[in-house]
């Protein structure tokens, strides 16, 4: 009886283990970013006197928003209304610049330490992302390994942009995306739609996979109920009337129909309509001089369309380079190679040292993906989602690793998946596999 009791409770404890370490994990996490931000936030505000550094255009919005001229001005002149940006992390950013000075010492600290704290909030989606797809010990592992994950620090205690703040929304929103299927309450459905519309304010690159995740999740539901279509439906609708307010303000203020920012065809540009043999970035108002005047004299709108024109001829003349330009920024966002010449070796000494760090990931992150498709198929395709969707947007833009931050908590599970032996993260041989753990 004894021996009956002790095996019945024993997942019991086991449970609440794994749970009461979560708490120490992130504690872990936000220690290491502010000893980090102690380190870095001194730089931002005396990069030089136009403060690039400090969220380039995220900052240069937040200003104008702290010094009353609206969501305005993505340049350092004061240009009027803008719709470069999406509206979530300036708006964040504005609020500590009226409360502790615009590009002021404190302001770093603050926004740095918030940027850290979002980061190190992010290990609890994580966890239950990684159990319900590999379980507890699995879940704890990925956590931990996020906490000190040097990209997540790096980029949350280091630099003033959006990553954290998208990477805790939408790890938490694709976190629902494996579970809502188990669900045929529209609002619950309703309620996931929200939050991802929410995380497009954020980033609106990360809307381009909800159509996936919303599929994939109501063809899980079909069997079990005849709402599905219906809840696939209401997701779409809820991230919509989320955009909807953002969307009538761009038009208002600027006379264009943009559900979130509207310089996609300038990025587009900026890689793959200028001069080959150029730095890409010279083709950025913030960068030359000469396109900052056109943006001043044209206004925003007529600038962008512009650009919209002279990228869609240039890729049409020479339909080569961009195919050429667009495998070669494939390769680089999941190899982090992109040339290994004198020059590049020069102006960037550490370059091989991170193309093994991300080969590295790489590797395991497919390996944790063909270890999942032999034992649980339904269970990885949220992450395929992920990773094959979200990155198009940069493959013909760019492929900076900044830009892979949001899949960055996807790729760490499947990556824990790949380089950790099942046995000691209690995942069975695949002969023996019944199917995911129940949600937590």
């Amino acid at each position: 009886m004894n021996n009956v009791s002790k095996i019945s409770t024993e997942p019991i404890m086991q449970g609440r283990h794994t749970r009461s370490r979560l708490p120490l994990i992130f504690l872990a996490a936000f220690a290491i970013r502010l000893i980090v931000v102690c380190f870095t936030y001194r730089d931002l505000p005396d990069a030089d006197k136009f403060y690039e550094a400090f969220g380039w255009e995220m900052g240069w919005i937040a200003r104008a928003l702290a010094s009353g001229h609206g969501f305005s001005s993505p340049y350092y002149p004061w240009s009027g209304p803008t719709a470069m940006q999406p509206p979530l992390y300036p708006a964040l950013l504005s609020l500590v610049f009226r409360l502790f000075g615009v590009y002021s010492l404190a302001s770093g600290f603050v926004i740095l330490c918030i940027n850290s704290l979002l980061s190190s909030l992010t290990c609890i989606p994580i966890y239950f992302s990684a159990k319900y797809s590999l379980g507890r010990r699995a879940a704890i592992i990925a956590a931990s390994v996020w906490a000190f994950y040097p990209f997540a620090i790096y980029f949350s205690a280091g630099r003033v942009w959006e990553y954290s703040l998208t990477g805790l929304l939408f790890t938490t929103s694709f976190c629902i995306a494996q579970r809502i299927h188990r669900s045929a309450n529209p609002i619950a459905w309703i309620g996931w739609g929200a939050l991802a519309g929410l995380t497009a304010l954020s980033n609106p690159s990360t809307l381009s996979t909800l159509p996936f995740l919303a599929f994939l999740a109501a063809w899980q539901l079909r069997n079990s109920s005849r709402r599905w279509f219906l809840n696939f439906l209401l997701t779409g609708l809820a991230a919509a009337a989320v955009l909807t307010p953002w969307t009538i303000r761009n038009y208002r203020a600027l006379g264009i129909l943009c559900p979130v920012r509207d310089n996609f065809w300038l990025e587009i540009y900026d890689d793959n309509g200028g001069d080959p043999s150029l730095d890409p970035s010279f083709a950025h108002p913030s960068s030359n001089p000469v396109e900052m005047q056109k943006f001043l004299t044209m206004g925003e709108p007529a600038f962008l369309k512009e650009k919209h024109q002279i990228a869609i001829d240039y890729i049409k003349a020479h339909p080569q380079f961009m195919i050429h330009k667009t495998i070669r920024r494939t390769v680089y966002y999941w190899t982090g190679y992109w040339s290994l010449s004198a020059k590049e070796l020069h102006e960037q000494p550490y370059e091989p040292g991170n193309i093994f760090y991300v080969c590295s990931i790489t590797f395991f992150m497919l390996r944790g993906a063909r270890r999942l498709w032999r034992v649980n198929r339904s269970a990885l395709l949220p992450y395929l989602a992920l990773i094959c969707i979200f990155p198009l947007t940069y493959y013909i833009t760019h492929p900076l690793m900044d830009y892979r931050q949001p899949i960055e908590p996807a790729i760490i599970v499947l990556a824990v998946a790949g380089a950790i032996p099942w046995k000691r993260i209690g995942v069975v041989r695949p002969a023996a596999w019944t199917g995911p753990e129940p949600a937590a």
